[in-house]
């Protein structure tokens, strides 16, 4: 570690659960953030800002004026020249962090580029928007023995859990099967700001805790902002 990454990262490395040794560890790390919208947006900057060291934007999707109001990273330059949101991350990532080594991909997850895709990485965080993509982020993550961070967040109320890989229950043991019917969206049920934020912080948080070597812990965790009420089940 050199001394301006020893100055960058001091408030951090003084947190005695990290220290050092963690932010070493965070160095090293390759973490897929999968959907760069409200909470993928929100993970790629938290990632970046805490020194991960290799990080990888998947997400198909163009920018719109709507997604300003919750997705943190972008700004209104970012929707007029109508960029994909993995290139407008990549980029503002860059001259937040030069010190890092930053990867998009402007494509969907699907069953035959998964492997291809995220390919080497240590950890995956869920910023998709769609049961589809999540349980094709279990079964390979799952299978090949690498911890992912389940998130969601509609409305007011969003929740999030840690996927270890024996460890842990995986998505389709807590959900066998998606829903049926149709399912409130942020298009169909509006979505708050500080939902977002806060399911994100709480899978970075986690996803931090898994990169520096400490057990995960097995629980969903539900929040529901404008009324105030956290939950969580182990």
């Amino acid at each position: 570690m050199t001394p301006r990454d020893s100055e960058r990262y001091s408030r951090q490395i003084r947190f005695a659960p990290l220290g050092q040794a963690g932010q070493e560890r965070l160095f090293s790390a390759r973490v897929a953030v999968v959907g760069c919208g409200a909470l993928g947006s929100f993970h790629a900057e938290a990632l970046a800002r805490a020194g991960v060291g290799n990080l990888l934007l998947v997400d198909r999707d163009y920018l719109e004026l709507s997604n300003l109001q919750r997705q943190w990273l972008y700004d209104e330059n970012d929707v007029n020249e109508g960029l994909p949101k993995a290139v407008a991350a990549a980029r503002k990532l860059a001259a937040v962090n030069s010190g890092i080594s930053i990867r998009h991909v402007v494509a969907d997850l699907t069953p035959r580029n998964i492997e291809e895709i995220l390919e080497g990485v240590s950890l995956i965080l869920d910023g998709s928007d769609n049961f589809e993509v999540r349980y094709l982020i279990n079964d390979f993550a799952v299978a090949g023995g690498i911890p992912w961070v389940y998130g969601a967040a509609v409305g007011s109320y969003g929740l999030t859990m840690p996927v270890i890989a024996g460890s842990t229950a995986c998505l389709k043991c807590i959900y066998p099967s998606p829903p049926e019917g149709a399912q409130p969206t942020c298009e169909t049920a509006g979505v708050l700001n500080t939902i977002t934020s806060v399911i994100a912080s709480l899978q970075v948080a986690a996803a931090m805790r898994i990169l520096c070597g400490e057990p995960a812990i097995p629980r969903i965790t539900t929040v529901d902002v404008w009324t105030g009420v956290i939950r969580q089940v182990e």
